[in-house]
């Protein structure tokens, strides 16, 4: 495999980059330099937590080499960043044309599924408004697709805002589509239809009655998804959207709230989509108990979202002690430790995002220092900071708060600083 460098003109400059690219101009380019870049920043994050590398100018002082150690594992994990997003932007790109395959491959099953079934039964008007309505709607995504193939095609309206697909949007998106395709098979064969008597039974079976139950749910996770996006505050920037997104939290772990969501509102589907296709002249008419449950899953799914959308908040301050060190009020240069909750948001463990945490000491802006262990880091923690207080604060009563990832403010704590 040949390797291609970045500005490689001539003749190769049209061929595809291919083997251990890491260009970034390309979407193999992209993804391997990523790798390699994080493959080099836990080497050096290792080496550094075992005491490895560290100059001798600034070895002779504890201080002076943690805020060295950090500063250099801050612009290494800057790299890694602006690689991971330059591979979630080729991903993005790459995955409108997947869409745009997966949504006709659908059209396909189903005029397969139509043939197969009409043998014996034979073909009938609604079989052709079924399929026109899966044309049209399979037209309108690639067409959105096609103008959104720098966010990821036909699934941009369902990638939220930290990058991952949202659950409450993907639900909610369903749930518009499918409805959306049982009116255009209505219309479809409203348009075919011969007789007074056959247009009168179309047009009663758009009547809401027949279809309270479909309605109401498709009411409530359209404001579900509407609600999630002001109810989750803690956010941080992911590299590139996947399916698993819909099953997990920011730190890809499973979720329940997400999962027992995602499960009732398939089942739901699926059963008003069986609706549909036994009586194809009227809305799928979704049964109000399986409604209902449907209902209690979303507001199970909306109560887990503001367990989680809980404001980070400091308990205490006290003076960081080491083994031998005698007992003593906080004074400029000592270190303090925020002890408290929160301070790590769900999917910040990334030393990118640690690096951003920020706190307030009265005036002065402290960085939370990154302090490598083997593995991770011991500073910062979600429970635990610590920072030095800078020369700069005067003595006396000042406020500390931190600053997350997130951008999140913490409440204010009061300590005092002694001369």
């Amino acid at each position: 495999m040949a390797v291609q460098e970045a500005g490689q003109g001539g003749a190769d400059a049209g061929r595809p980059h291919e083997g251990g690219c890491t260009c970034g101009d390309c979407p193999h380019g992209a993804r391997e330099g990523h790798r390699r870049a994080v493959a080099a920043f836990l080497l050096k994050r290792d080496e550094y937590a075992a005491g490895q590398g560290v100059p001798a100018a600034v070895a002779y002082s504890a201080s002076a080499s943690r805020q060295w150690v950090s500063e250099e594992l801050t612009q290494a994990a800057e790299a890694v960043a602006e690689r991971g997003r330059a591979e979630g932007a080729a991903w993005l790109e790459r995955l409108w044309r997947r869409t745009a395959v997966v949504v006709w491959a659908g059209v396909v099953l189903l005029l397969l599924g139509q043939a197969l079934t009409a043998v014996g039964a034979g073909w009938t008007a609604a079989r052709t408004a079924g399929l026109l309505a899966a044309v049209v709607v399979a037209g309108a995504l690639t067409a959105a697709s096609w103008f959104h193939r720098a966010r990821g095609g036909a699934l941009a309206p369902v990638i939220g805002e930290d990058n991952r697909l949202s659950t409450s949007r993907a639900v909610a998106a369903a749930w518009v589509l499918f409805l959306a395709f049982a009116v255009l098979v209505l219309v479809g064969q409203l348009a075919g239809a011969s007789g007074g008597r056959e247009r009168d039974a179309l047009i009663d079976g758009l009547e809401l009655a027949r279809g309270a139950g479909v309605v109401t749910v498709l009411a409530v996770v359209s404001g579900i998804a509407v609600l999630v996006r002001r109810v989750v505050g803690l956010r941080v920037q992911g590299q590139r959207p996947g399916a698993a997104d819909l099953l997990t939290d920011d730190a890809g772990r499973g979720s329940f709230a997400d999962i027992q969501y995602v499960v009732i509102s398939g089942v739901a589907l699926v059963f008003a989509a069986v609706r549909l296709a036994r009586r194809p002249e009227q809305l799928p008419d979704l049964p109000w108990g399986l409604a209902v449950v449907v209902l209690v899953s979303a507001a199970t799914y909306l109560a887990g979202k503001y367990a989680e959308g809980g404001r980070p908040v400091i308990l205490s301050v006290v003076r960081a002690r080491e083994a031998g060190d005698l007992d003593a009020p906080i004074r400029t240069g000592d270190d303090i430790e925020i002890r408290g909750a929160g301070f790590v948001p769900v999917g910040a463990q990334g030393a990118d995002r640690l690096s951003r945490m920020v706190v307030r000491v009265g005036p002065v802006n402290v960085h939370v220092p990154l302090v490598p262990v083997r593995g991770g880091f011991d500073n910062p923690t979600d429970a635990l900071l610590t920072v030095p207080v800078p020369a700069e604060v005067e003595p006396g009563r000042v406020e500390v708060q931190v600053v997350t990832a997130a951008g999140v403010e913490t409440n204010r704590y009061a300590i005092d600083v002694t001369e």
